[in-house]
């Protein structure tokens, strides 16, 4: 079950969230593209579960083989009404449960998706036979400055985060929920959004950030956070 927060008839979240992330979505979309590069792949049939305003898919549309395909659910009607704005031919947006479609995908796209999921490993394993191959894109919530400055809370209230991740127990709850892990890496949107740092605190943070980065990456994420993981499963 997901959080009811964006199937709530007063648009509770579309009001916390007005512009339902787009902004993030160009980028999001060079993640993935950068995933499939990688691993030599190219598939034809695209979903995409939790697809907001459908700015992912769009992006996707824009820069694949015009023989691609791409689908987008969401079960917020809010969003929905913002993607049907950008459907096009080879680019539809549905406003239904994906895991009562029958369809199967050569791809399927979980973008920052599964950490809003009541019961996340119940959803994962129903999900792990609607694709050839998955593409996660999960916040890892869990770092030491977050545990001080208990941004996790802000998160969860702002983001309806339900769930928290480190990379390891990321990719652990994908091994357990069926799926394999083919490829990873860190999408380091702390570093990419300059516009993100305007304050004073802001930019010290990423000094640090970048120097301690640059010497041991896995220490810095967990100590500072400032990414997320993309990870390839098949």
């Amino acid at each position: 079950m997901v959080n009811t927060i964006y199937t709530d008839e007063n648009g509770e979240y579309l009001k916390n969230n007005p512009s339902w992330h787009t902004e993030d979505s160009a980028w999001k979309a060079t993640q993935i593209n950068t995933l499939l590069k990688r691993n030599n792949l190219h598939p034809k049939t695209i979903a995409e579960i939790g697809c907001g305003a459908g700015e992912i898919l769009n992006q996707l549309h824009a820069n694949l083989p015009n023989d691609v395909n791409l689908t987008g659910y969401d079960i917020s009607i809010d969003a929905i009404h913002k993607a049907k704005e950008r459907e096009k031919e080879r680019l539809t947006f549905k406003h239904e449960n994906f895991l009562e479609t029958k369809d199967t995908f050569d791809l399927l796209l979980m973008m920052d998706v599964f950490e809003h999921v009541d019961d996340y490993l119940g959803f994962l394993k129903q999900c792990n036979n609607k694709a050839t191959n998955t593409i996660f894109h999960i916040p890892l919530d869990i770092t030491v400055m977050g545990l001080l400055t208990n941004s996790i809370m802000e998160r969860r209230k702002s983001l309806a985060h339900l769930h928290y991740f480190t990379k390891d127990t990321a990719i652990a709850t994908l091994a357990d929920s069926g799926f394999e892990i083919v490829d990873f890496f860190y999408t380091e949107w702390f570093f990419d959004f300059k516009e993100r740092r305007k304050s004073i605190g802001s930019k010290v943070l990423y000094l640090i950030r970048k120097a301690l980065y640059k010497i041991n990456k896995d220490f810095a994420v967990k100590m500072f956070g400032g990414v997320s993981l993309i990870v390839l499963t098949k």
